[in-house]
């Protein structure tokens, strides 16, 4: 299978400069700074090929935007190397940016004062794109994304879900082979998310098109994507297929209690002392919820002991989300990855 991106032992690092005190500390800052070397990105490796469409998630500060802007050219690396559909970014750029689309939720690379169209011509004389590959692709980019309407508009008159579709567009009138997504669908209501998601599917279907999306909504990673990169503090802390996830840690339920009095934490956990059980305060007053294995004995043995012992208002049992299950990675540190 073709490798797309190829990233070994990936670094970046930055210079953090601090100033000394005073009269004197300001006229020795003029000779001499000091600074500390702080690591954005830590060492990393991973490769993913044509036609995945992979979600590289993290906290904020984890490492992503340094190490996305290190895979499009923008930065280079401190050390370790990166190859970009068979280039190196950095060096190769000129030619290199022919061969990806980036889309920026909070970036736009269309033209605000002329209408939607005259963005997308500019685009195709800047890729060199001739009129008939033009035609063929943007005619069912643009009746897919539903933009015929928008095309005479100038972009400062568009509302955020029809701009980011023409955004969309935008990226792809190249047709290149890789898309970067950052936040594609930030601050979009449900209708346009699932018109934008769809979309993404057929492209990936007909073109074979490489997909790399960085979202804080984990919704649109389960509806796209079947791997995640997940990175913490400038490391990659898994690196797997999202369904692992749920073998790993997901097989597991929350039971929620409503006390009826207060209770402690460290009672309900010399009552479940010798079961697999994690405890976690909820936002409710008087309200914990217990982590627990989906097999019925534990379960069972679990809400037994507990209604015993207290008096309960309510009780619920619900899955484990994605979002709850990936917080329990950072909580965690690391997970063990792999496909």
């Amino acid at each position: 299978m073709k490798k797309i991106i190829e990233v070994t032992d990936l670094r970046k690092e930055f210079k953090s400069y601090s100033s000394r005190q005073g009269l004197k500390g300001a006229f020795r800052d003029l000779l001499t700074r000091n600074y500390k070397v702080m690591r954005a990105v830590d060492d990393i490796s991973f490769t993913i090929h044509e036609g995945e469409m992979v979600g590289y998630i993290g906290e904020n500060g984890a490492g992503k935007s340094t190490s996305i802007k290190m895979l499009t050219g923008i930065l280079n690396p401190t050390a370790g190397s990166v190859s970009v559909n068979g280039m190196n970014p950095h060096k190769e750029r000129e030619k290199f940016v022919q061969t990806i689309g980036v889309v920026f939720g909070q970036r736009s690379q269309l033209w605000w004062d002329i209408a939607v169209q005259e963005s997308f011509r500019l685009l195709k004389k800047v890729y060199k794109v001739s009129d008939q590959d033009y035609n063929e692709h943007m005619d069912h980019v643009i009746k897919t994304l539903d933009i015929g309407p928008l095309l005479d508009k100038p972009v400062r008159k568009l509302s955020l879900g029809q701009r980011m579709r023409c955004e969309l567009a935008a990226a792809l009138i190249h047709n290149p082979p890789l898309l970067f997504l950052d936040e594609p669908t930030i601050g979009l209501d449900v209708l346009v998310k699932l018109k934008i998601r769809q979309f993404l599917k057929e492209m990936n279907e007909k073109y074979k098109t490489t997909i790399l999306l960085t979202t804080h909504d984990l919704t649109d990673i389960e509806a796209l994507c079947e791997r995640v990169v997940m990175l913490d503090e400038g490391k990659i802390i898994y690196d797997g297929l999202l369904n692992n996830l749920r073998k790993d840690i997901g097989e597991s339920k929350q039971v929620q209690f409503h006390f009826e009095g207060d209770v402690a934490e460290k009672d309900l956990a010399f009552i479940t002392s010798d079961l697999q059980v994690a405890w976690q305060k909820s936002e409710k007053d008087r309200t914990w919820s217990a982590l627990v294995t989906d097999q019925e004995a534990q379960m069972s043995e679990l809400i037994g002991r507990i209604v015993g012992a207290h008096k309960i208002v309510d009780l619920s049992i619900k899955e484990i989300s994605t979002e709850e299950i990936i917080r329990n990675i950072y909580e965690k540190g690391n997970v063990a990855g792999g496909y």
